[in-house]
């Protein structure tokens, strides 16, 4: 295993080869939530959560998995069960698509007995895998069939990202895969299935319990998306305007027509041409509601919501929970989005 010359927070050498990471039982936790109660990686030693882990009945013997942000955390778990302890990389509250690892990030990784990622979504966490864990990485994109792409809006740069706009114009005809599988249940399901094969190879002697896990999970996520099927049947709209594009194999797998006022990255800016295409496809269609996401700023909804005098609701990307979450976990959190839906689309 690659050696990490990294340094803790006073500029000590840390080698994390002969570190003790820490064990985390449901739900997921994530290692910079930890680092907060434990200062220095000396300290991280001492703070291992296996007090939690032995109330819960397991043991030190278990894998130990990473995984990038939320959904792919909440799968891993639904899937290893008791087996394994999961740690998500990405905090509570953070938005994957910005987050950056800290060492013990990237020393979790490379110690992990599996490492569930999406290829793209987060490129510190590609770099993370294809140094430290190349070997035991789990491609969820490929189990998920991203099949989706999308084609850029011209967003508007400062004066400090002449660059990035050069860079944006020349690969401006490029589609872009869409990531954002999860909201699709049943892409859910088939990554859970991919998923316990994987862990299969990993830990043959228990293959049959992940398996019986992923087929229980697989029963679950059915049963949701016939309640999305049956949900959103018979609605007024069938345009699904969101402040960002995130939500295209929710409407691809429920005959909706989304139309992102920005792209695939919430921090994208939309530029003027784009706040007018989409206020004029909000007039056009008629649509009286603009979703807006927890974990960014609701402000490009708000701007053409008061231009076509349509109203906002929250929708949730669930890339991460929070304290605005309508849910403690992925199915309540897809079911509060299908209320949410079914009152802005005007389903019967």
């Amino acid at each position: 295993m690659t050696s990490l010359p990294l340094f803790d927070n006073d500029s000590h050498y840390v080698d994390y080869r002969t570190m003790q990471l820490p064990s985390r039982r449901r739900p997921a936790r994530s290692l910079s939530a930890l680092s907060l109660a434990c200062a220095g990686a000396v300290a991280l030693a001492g703070c291992s959560g296996t007090a939690d882990a032995d109330a819960a009945g397991a043991g030190d013997d278990g894998l130990t998995i990473v995984a990038a942000f939320y959904p792919l955390a909440w799968l891993s778990e639904q899937v290893a069960g008791d087996l394994a302890d999961v740690i998500s990389l990405t905090p509570d509250g953070a938005e994957p698509h910005e987050y950056e690892l800290t060492p013990r990030d990237v020393a979790a990784t490379a110690e992990a007995d599996a490492v569930v990622f999406l290829p793209t979504l987060q490129p510190a966490v590609d770099a993370a895998v294809e140094q430290q864990a190349a070997d035991r990485a789990f491609d969820a994109g490929e189990a998920a069939d991203l099949s989706l792409t999308y084609e850029a809006h011209d967003h508007e740069h400062s004066d400090g990202e002449h660059a990035e706009e050069e860079h944006a114009e020349e690969h401006a005809d490029e589609p872009v895969t869409d990531p954002h599988f999860w909201h699709d249940p049943m892409r859910m399901a088939d990554v859970g299935d991919a998923l316990a094969e994987h862990l299969a190879t990993v830990d043959e002697a228990n293959a049959e319990r992940y398996t019986a896990n992923a087929a229980d999970l697989r029963a679950q996520l059915a049963e949701l998306d016939g309640e999305f099927r049956d949900g959103l049947a018979d609605c007024a709209a069938r345009e699904l305007v969101t402040s960002h594009s995130a939500f295209g194999y929710l409407a691809d797998a429920y005959d909706l027509e989304q139309f992102g006022i920005s792209g695939l990255a919430p921090d994208e800016e939309p530029s003027t041409d784009a706040l007018t295409e989409a206020t004029e496809f909000v007039r056009e269609h008629g649509v009286r509601t603009i979703y807006f996401e927890t974990l960014v700023s609701p402000a490009v909804a708000d701007t053409v919501a008061r231009e076509t005098g349509a109203q906002t609701r929250q929708l949730d990307p669930i890339e991460g929970l929070t304290d605005q979450s309508q849910g403690t976990d992925y199915l309540e959190v897809m079911r509060a989005n299908l209320a949410d839906l079914r009152t802005g689309q005007q389903c019967s």
